[in-house]
Parts: structure tokens; C-alpha cells; sequence
């Protein structure tokens, strides 16, 4: 007869009475790996092209809840592992999803534990199309979800990174003046130049004396979310982000495309200052979001450093 199947009573040392008596804040496992199913809203691209598609995505979670039983040793870390599992095996994540989560595991610790938490990490793949041409191309974005549930509610709050592209307008108005100087040394012996010879001469190598610099820029956001938020839906957030900034970084690229994400970066010159405004401006305003920090990180290709601005405000709630 196998071990497992007999009948006794495995011996568990987490229900002695701890050497120390003290709570703890927090007990349980990092860096558990597990697949999630996220809503694919609308998008064609992703199963079957309904509002019901969901996309299985590869992600890494950490969970715990605090020891608030001081003169426990531990707590039951396997059934935190067993819940963690079960709770999205077939369950899209969300708000929803992730409450009954978090009320499970502090239920699972019979009274030792008065709340619970969860991060889930992963990469967001959205399909991108190219700015000219009729190609397309995945991009992938990092997203960490942290939800909390304690005596006074559920928290959610959830960061992202995305990459776009920054033109100096400093840089910019001192190319221009270079430029302007060139055009008035090569004219200068013309009393008149005809459309054509201006336009012979912009099209030369003669007509760029100087070019500003641009660098690939990266915003990181922190949100929080409404607790009662129904699909945690970050390609609107994405694309809400991406409008305002204007020039997000490309994937598939022909020669039309790159000279239309030129024509971009020249309409929308940014110091990293224009960039955070430019954030909080749409986060202020985006239906879901209660408060929010914003950091807009320019990798300047001027200096060895980076040009950071941070802001903070409040969404509509």
C-alpha cells in the first residue's frame, strides 16, 4: 500500500506555538509561476474577435497574508499555492476575480490571517499597426497588477511602462537658427531664388546644417484603480497614453512609415516636462482611475544622463 494512501495523521510543526510570539506583516511566496486569461475586449486579432476573447498569457505572481495570530509558528502556505492556481485556471482577471481570490486565501488560514495580497506580473502583447503602410507589428508592454484586501475594502493598483520618442525643442529652435544662417550664406548673391532653387537646395545636403537630437523616451505609470473596476483593460490605457504622447515607438517600419514618425516628432516636440503633462493630462480624465504618479524618463542622447520629470494627480474615480 502506497504512503498516501494509508490512513494517519501527517504531523504539522506550523501549529506549534512560535518560539517568539509576534504578528507578522506579511507571510507567503514570490516569483510563482502560472498562466493568466486576460479579456481581449474588442480586438480581432486576439481569439475569437468578440467582446468575450481572452488571451493566455505566461506570468510570474507573488501572494501572501499577514500572521496576525502572534503565537502562531506559520501559516498554510500551500493552500495560499493551491488558490493561487485554481484562481485563474479559468477565470479572466479582474476585479472580481481578484477579490474572491484574496477572500479565499485569508479564509483558508482559519482565523490566523485578517488579509491578504497578490502581484501578478506579465507582458502585455498588443498588435500595433504601422503609421503608413498597411503592415503591423506586436509590441509587448511589462504590466505588474498589486491588489490588496484587508478590513477596509480591495485595493488595486497597477503599473506600466511604455516606450516613445522625445525631439528636444531646444534643440530643435537651434538647429533651425543653423539652418536659416546656411540658407542666407548660400543665397546671398541671389536677389530673388525661385521655388525651385529653394527647393533643389532644402532637398541637398546643404539644406540640413544641423539636426536636433531625439532620444527613445520611457514613461512608467502607477495606478489606482476603482475597487468595483470591471475589466482591468490595459490596451485602452495603452492607447489613451500612446494619443496623447503622439509618437510611441514603431514596430513594423517601411520608408513611409519612417518619415510619417518624423513628421510626428516634429509636431510634437517634448521636454520630459511636456511628456509628464501630457500623461497626467489623460490619466486625470480616464474613467477607472482614482489616483495616479507618472514618471516621464528622456535617455538622452545629448548627455550621459537622463532628463526625469514625475507628477501626480487624481482621476475621475
Amino acid at each position: 500500500m502506497k504512503a498516501s494512501a494509508r490512513s494517519r495523521s501527517l504531523p504539522d510543526v506550523a501549529q506549534d506555538q512560535a518560539a517568539l510570539a509576534r504578528t507578522l506583516d506579511w507571510v507567503g511566496m514570490d516569483g510563482i509561476a502560472l498562466p493568466l486569461m486576460l479579456d481581449g475586449g474588442d480586438d480581432p486579432d486576439v481569439g475569437d474577435g468578440g467582446a468575450n476573447s481572452l488571451l493566455r498569457v505566461p506570468a510570474e505572481a507573488d501572494i501572501a497574508v499577514d500572521l496576525a495570530d502572534a503565537d502562531a509558528r506559520g501559516i498554510h502556505m500551500s493552500r495560499l499555492y493551491l488558490l493561487l492556481q485554481q484562481g485563474f485556471a479559468d477565470t479572466p482577471l479582474c476585479a472580481q476575480s481578484l477579490r474572491a481570490l484574496l477572500q479565499a486565501c485569508i479564509d483558508s488560514q482559519n482565523g490566523a490571517s485578517t488579509r491578504a495580497r497578490v502581484c501578478l506580473r506579465y507582458d502585455q502583447l498588443l498588435l500595433r499597426p504601422a503609421l503608413a503602410s498597411a503592415n503591423a507589428g506586436w509590441k509587448q508592454y511589462p504590466v505588474a497588477i498589486e491588489a490588496t484586501l484587508d478590513a477596509s475594502g480591495l485595493r488595486l493598483q497597477l503599473d506600466l511602462s511604455l516606450d516613445y520618442s522625445s525631439t528636444c525643442p531646444a534643440s530643435t529652435a537651434l538647429s533651425r537658427q543653423i539652418n536659416a544662417e546656411r540658407f542666407v550664406a548660400d543665397f546671398a548673391d541671389v536677389s530673388a531664388p525661385s521655388t525651385s532653387q529653394v527647393h533643389d537646395w532644402l532637398a541637398s545636403p546643404r539644406g540640413m546644417a544641423a539636426t536636433p537630437h531625439a532620444q527613445r523616451s520611457r514613461a512608467y505609470l502607477r495606478i489606482r484603480l476603482r475597487d468595483d473596476i470591471g475589466s482591468l483593460d490595459v490596451g485602452a490605457l495603452v492607447d489613451a497614453v500612446e494619443e496623447a504622447l503622439a509618437t510611441p515607438v514603431q514596430t513594423a517600419v517601411k520608408r513611409e512609415d519612417e518619415q510619417a514618425f518624423a513628421e510626428r516628432n516634429a509636431a510634437n516636440l517634448m521636454f520630459c516636462e511636456d511628456a509628464a503633462r501630457r500623461i497626467a493630462a489623460v490619466l486625470s480624465r480616464l474613467p477607472g482611475v482614482v489616483e495616479f504618479q507618472a514618471r516621464a524618463a528622456h535617455l538622452e542622447s545629448l548627455h550621459a544622463h537622463d532628463a526625469v520629470a514625475r507628477v501626480s494627480g487624481r482621476g475621475p474615480g
